[in-house]
């Protein structure tokens, strides 16, 4: 199948990118011995779970739902952290899941007696931001509900018995050296408890397969926490296993001038197909695009819903646009697939792999979503 062929709007996985992306990320396991897990809420196309379980030690969760797909799916170890466990879901998950973290000492206090030998952690507040312009992703935001602050954590100490790992997660699309940071705080915080633990949780965020990414700076810090604690390392990315591997294929349906600015309706919506445009926010590239200006014919691309915010953003392209030209949005894997929605009805995008290999017949058709798939959500 070619891209021509494919219907619009259409997700694409990109398999080669996704591979080159999980190799990276065994290369940084192999070489400091930690373990690392996909983190599902970023990326859960299960269809290439067996692909991605060749490099990586199995996968993290954030709900029952996440941890049945990856023990039904990716099959190897499986870990889960939930702000709260609901109690009639609670012996479901420690049948299915190794390790368990908690969000409190509450929480851990509830359950402990129904573990059944399963893994504990707490998840820990080092109160360390390092984002800047993003609070809504900003676990150390003051009032955070995220992870148990020092002074909390201390109160809770005769609970730490049954505890078996810490863990703590701060970053969003960040660098090492932020990482670097968070433990240093974390060591003077919590240092002397984290002697008595089987494994630390470094949590995700890490931008590990973006070009530029300190990647040594990164293993230092690994090898470093493992051997003056002797702990076992945990990182749970979700973006760096599927950066930039994948995109989201779109077709002009209308154009609408006003003033200045011409419009581009799109059969993709910001609001329905890639919702962290509007929540981020971010500009996606796109395709032989250019910035507004830059090229000779200057658009704004908005979806077809009837949320007035409803904007991609501003491109320039070196040729006029016509209804029926076809846009192929990049970085499209990530917080894409997995927070779509079918606000006012509009269908969920395809889904495509664009697979291993040389030949020129290298997309396949994998899902296509229809009416009963928005109606079965509403009664």
């Amino acid at each position: 199948m070619t891209l021509e062929e494919l219907p619009t709007p259409c997700y694409i996985i990109d398999e080669p990118k996704l591979r080159a992306n999980c190799a990276l990320l065994k290369g940084v396991a192999d070489r400091t011995g930690c373990r690392i897990l996909l983190a599902q809420k970023a990326f859960s196309a299960f269809a290439e779970y067996p692909l991605m379980a060749e490099y990586l030690n199995g996968t993290t969760a954030s709900s029952l739902y996440e941890a049945k797909l990856g023990a039904g799916e990716f099959g190897k170890e499986n870990h889960i952290f939930a702000p709260a466990y609901r109690d009639e879901e609670f012996d479901e998950i420690v049948r299915i899941c190794d390790h368990i973290v908690f969000n409190s000492f509450s929480q851990y206090e509830k359950y402990k007696d129904r573990l059944k030998g399963r893994s504990a952690g707490i998840r820990i507040n080092p109160e360390c931001p390092t984002q800047e312009g993003h609070e809504i992703y900003d676990p150390c935001r003051p009032g955070s509900r995220m992870g148990v602050v020092l002074e909390e954590f201390e109160k809770h100490a005769d609970l730490l018995e049954g505890i078996d790992g810490l863990h703590f997660h701060t970053l969003c699309e960040q660098n090492s050296d932020d990482l670097a940071t968070t433990l240093e705080v974390v060591e003077k915080r919590f240092g002397t408890c984290l002697k008595r633990m089987k494994w630390i949780n470094f949590g995700g965020g890490h931008h590990i397969t973006r070009p530029g990414y300190d990647i040594s700076l990164l293993e230092e810090c690994i090898l470093r926490i493992r051997r003056v604690y002797g702990t076992e390392v945990y990182l749970e990315p979700g973006e760096a296993v599927a950066l930039n591997a994948g995109y989201l294929l779109a077709s002009v349906m209308d154009e609408v001038k006003n003033g200045d600015v011409t419009n581009l309706i799109l059969d993709a919506s910001a609001a329905c197909h890639m919702p962290d445009v509007l929540e981020m926010p971010y500009r996606p590239p796109l395709k032989d695009a250019g910035l507004p200006g830059e090229k000779d014919y200057t658009y704004r691309l908005g979806g077809n819903t009837c949320l007035a915010g409803d904007i991609i953003g501003d491109y320039s392209f070196d040729k006029e646009l016509k209804s029926g030209d076809r846009l192929l949005f990049e970085d499209m894997a990530i917080y894409s697939m997995v927070k779509n929605n079918t606000f006012n009805g509009v269908g969920l995008p395809a889904i495509a792999v664009l697979e291993d290999g040389d030949g020129t017949d290298r997309l396949r058709l994998i899902r296509q979503f229809g009416y009963e798939d928005f109606r079965m959500r509403l009664s």
